[in-house]
């Protein structure tokens, strides 16, 4: 039976060319979308630009007929404007005049009828209300990554023989053959498909606590190659901070695109600013012409150009987390690091005031190529799959992009822990050459024993 889907505002907000996803069936935009859809058109951000693209898609489809009719879809699908359904009643204490609930009438008119209709939308109390009225209702899935738990990670724990891993230290190399995993109940081998770039922890089959750690280069498990280095004085503490030191210490033409996630206190931010301090200020190739950071906010995305000062002074209290490392790294002696204020804050302000450490809003990348730049985007799973993307393609010659973030902090409104950019691009990107990756565990917190505690417990 052909299926009627409704389109909510949000799905085309976020995917304007969404309306080609439902194949041979009907797509159905309410009026009210058009409404809606208007008043982001003269927005200068992202929802402004997809606005624009949806009117610019219904236009050209406008030549080809009558929307209110119906217009024949290349996928043969029809697409429709929903003009009636004004005198649908719904439950009393409902506003007719909600912009919501007027696509709800649309929904129940439609089933009325006798469609078998389908609401999507990215909103979860619309979803509640159709229930209500016993319309079905569900998320836009084109552009979702699998759940956080199936995401890919980057890296693995794995196992082989107390011959094969003193021959890894020997020869400095394991065949992908000789290593496995255990099923549930360790009664049998498996042999895991490795991904490019994929990091290993090699515990012996026969003592676990006897490790290597590894990386699959597409043909062999090699051995980390900055095991033993300290970027501008930092010391990994767990495998996993030894896994993204690796991944930061390559050189941008071995990898360009460097992703990690995980909880708050994994130093992840802080890393990330240590190894580019260490490249711009101690490595004598001098490689990178400055670090350049980025903190995406759905405020500094929309409303910068209102608030006063320069650039630098409106995106100042989005930085305060990059501060908040810089002040350990510039002094990494605990005791005495905060014994004078005045000075600790002159040398943060030399690495801006020198433009070792610059900061931008993400709005200001569109368009721009970047050549040669240490490239921090934090807080990236704030960013849409449009954002990402569009960050990733701006990198230009010898440049390297840091994507870092907690997929289970999400401030966006739009954005879930599968639809956000961060593991966007994570999942677009696993098994790429160019691409680095590695998640943090809670166990891997070190920021404090409290901090520790909450992200386990919280």
């Amino acid at each position: 039976m052909k299926k009627t889907f409704v389109l909510d505002t949000n799905v085309l907000l976020q995917t304007p060319f969404a309306l080609y996803y439902f194949g041979d069936n009907d797509v159905v935009i309410p009026e009210v979308v058009l409404e809606e859809l208007d008043k982001f058109k003269k927005d200068n951000t992202e929802l402004g630009a997809n606005a624009r693209h949806a009117a610019r898609i219904l236009d050209d489809l406008r030549a080809k007929g009558k929307l209110n009719e119906g217009v024949k879809l290349e996928n043969g699908g029809l697409l429709r404007v929903e003009l009636n359904c004004n005198s649908v009643e719904l439950p009393e204490s409902w506003d007719n005049s909600n912009n919501d609930n007027r696509i709800l009438k649309v929904c129940k008119g439609l089933v009325e009828k006798g469609e078998n209709v389908f609401l999507v939308t990215k909103d979860i109390f619309e979803r509640i209300k159709a229930d209500i009225l016993g319309v079905v209702a569900q998320d836009f899935f084109a552009e979702q990554v699998p759940v956080y738990e199936d995401q890919y990670k980057g890296r693995m724990d794995v196992y082989t023989t107390e011959d094969k891993l003193n021959e890894f230290y020997s020869k400095g190399f394991l065949n992908p053959g000789d290593i496995f995993l255990f099923n549930t109940d360790y009664s049998k081998k498996v042999y895991p498909d490795l991904v490019v770039n994929q990091f290993l922890l090699i515990h012996s089959s026969v003592n676990k606590k006897q490790t290597a750690l590894g990386r699959f280069d597409g043909k062999n498990i090699v051995p980390l190659k900055f095991l033993n280095e300290h970027p501008f004085g930092v010391t990994p503490r767990n495998s996993g901070q030894k896994f993204m030191q690796e991944a930061l210490m390559m050189d941008a033409d071995r990898a360009p695109l460097v992703i990690i996630k995980g909880p708050a206190g994994t130093a992840k931010t802080f890393y990330s600013l240590a190894v580019g301090l260490h490249k711009l200020l101690d490595d004598p190739s001098k490689l990178y012409r400055k670090i350049l950071v980025c903190r995406p906010n759905v405020r500094l995305d929309e409303d910068i150009g209102f608030l006063p000062g320069t650039e630098q002074d409106k995106i100042a209290p989005f930085l305060r987390p990059v501060i908040d490392n810089l002040e350990v790294l510039i002094d990494n002696d605990d005791n005495e690091r905060y014994s004078s204020e005045k000075e600790l804050r002159d040398k943060i302000d030399e690495l801006f005031d020198r433009k070792i450490i610059n900061a931008e809003a993400i709005a200001f990348i569109r368009g721009r190529s970047i050549v040669k730049q240490w490239v921090i985007i934090d807080e990236a799973q704030n960013l849409t799959p449009k954002q990402v993307k569009g960050i990733i393609t701006r990198a230009g010659k010898g440049t390297k992009i840091i994507l870092i973030g907690d997929p289970e902090q999400i401030d966006h409104p739009f954005l879930d822990i599968r639809t956000n950019g961060l593991c966007y691009a994570s999942e677009r990107m696993k098994g790429s050459s160019l691409c680095f990756q590695v998640s943090l565990y809670d166990e891997e917190c070190e920021r404090s024993e409290l901090a520790y505690e909450g992200a386990k417990r919280m």
